[in-house]
């Protein structure tokens, strides 16, 4: 049985021109032949805890994954009682409720400050780098927020809403290079306490705050790598929120991970292991939570991008393991080095985006001058 299971994982990778136990770098090595049925029950689960248990390895993660979802490999894989039942939950009930959105800043954000300080830029931006002009992180990730600043038309006189301000790296740059006044909102009490003290003396507040609590008028909101944890069950409330704070004549950007194609449920692994309660929004998803609230004034797509971000992120991981490895386990550097390889290839392959939109309350007079 085993036999018959492995020529069958065989064949399909040779669609994709891998081979099992080859000598290139996107070649899988398997090191428990258990892997095979492991993944015929498991789907994507198997795939990805059977990585971290050490019973398989390949040299390039990123490369194997962009094969595998270029080639479309992910379809062949039919869905299974553990699936289905992710499915039924997501649709009886809201997984992203006020109470289960902790959950989110319990499981990962609260992790430790050091790991994510690792990883990212100066400005510690957990979101998608623009590199159009850059050839390091930390210049994708300034460009970035400059691109969000130059198209929310940031002035001094500006009162901005950062909903899940992060570490606060966007309210640092905004109010520093702009001088305009940043509410930031987080749920994350590392967050919290981080950007408090990053961002001190400027004209920036932090507060612990969740979207469905926020009060006051502001004439920019920036939502940005934050709808990933809202769910598909409450992006209308999100943006009725949105609605109601934005003055008249403001203008909002939603910066986020967008799926190519309509998905039904997130990836089983990453929501289990990364992202708990996690959704992936596609344009149908956006384009009737601002139906009749907003205009669509922008859309811009870079979501390759997001493959040479996650690439710096994991070089840094990588470069930092020696000093992190003695807060952390070596079953989660597995962990974190599938989750950011994995999200790389998905993205090399366009499965994934990532779009900023700019949206208006009534549409901008004379029209939005597109920037890029």
């Amino acid at each position: 049985m085993v036999a018959l299971v492995e020529q069958e994982f065989q064949r399909l990778l040779s669609l994709t021109d891998i081979k099992i136990n080859g000598h290139r770098p996107w070649d899988i090595q398997v090191h428990d032949k258990r892997l095979y049925n492991r993944i015929l029950i498991g789907g994507s689960m198997g795939l990805g805890e059977s990585y971290v248990d050490g019973w398989w390895d390949c040299k390039k993660l990123d490369e194997l994954f962009y094969r595998l979802l270029y080639a479309g490999l992910d379809n062949n894989f039919k869905m299974n009682a553990r699936i289905i039942f992710q499915f039924i939950k997501a649709k009886l009930f809201n997984l992203q409720s006020k109470k289960r959105s902790l959950q989110i800043a319990e499981k990962h954000y609260n992790i430790g400050n050091d790991l994510f300080m690792a990883l990212l830029d100066p400005y510690n931006q957990y979101t998608c780098g623009y590199w159009k002009d850059a050839k390091t992180l930390n210049k994708a990730q300034e460009a970035k927020l400059d691109l969000i600043c130059r198209k929310l038309q940031l002035t001094s006189k500006d009162k901005v809403l950062d909903i899940g301000c992060g570490w606060g790296g966007f309210a640092k740059y905004a109010a520093k290079k702009y001088g305009c006044h940043v509410t930031g909102i987080t749920i994350s009490e590392e967050q919290i306490a981080y950007a408090k003290e990053y961002c001190k003396e400027l004209l920036v507040t932090i507060l612990n705050c969740d979207y469905r609590d926020l009060e006051g008028k502001f004439d920019k909101v920036l939502v940005c790598g934050m709808i990933e944890h809202v769910g598909p069950k409450n992006y209308r409330r999100l943006f009725e929120v949105i609605h109601k704070c934005l003055n008249n004549n403001g203008l909002f950007l939603l910066h986020t991970i967008g799926f190519a194609e309509i998905k039904k449920i997130s990836d089983p692994w990453i929501e289990k292991y990364i992202f708990p309660n996690g959704y992936i929004p596609d344009m149908r998803n956006i384009s009737e939570a601002i139906n009749r609230l907003f205009v669509m004034e922008d859309w811009h797509n870079f979501g390759a991008d997001y493959d040479r971000t996650l690439i710096a992120w994991f070089n840094n991981f990588e470069k930092s393991w020696d000093k992190l490895k003695k807060h952390y386990s070596e079953r989660f550097y597995r962990m974190w080095k599938y989750y950011l390889l994995s999200c790389a290839g998905a993205f090399r392959a366009r499965k994934i985006q990532l779009w900023q939109i700019v949206l208006s309350k009534k549409g901008v007079p004379q029209g939005y001058i597109s920037i890029r």
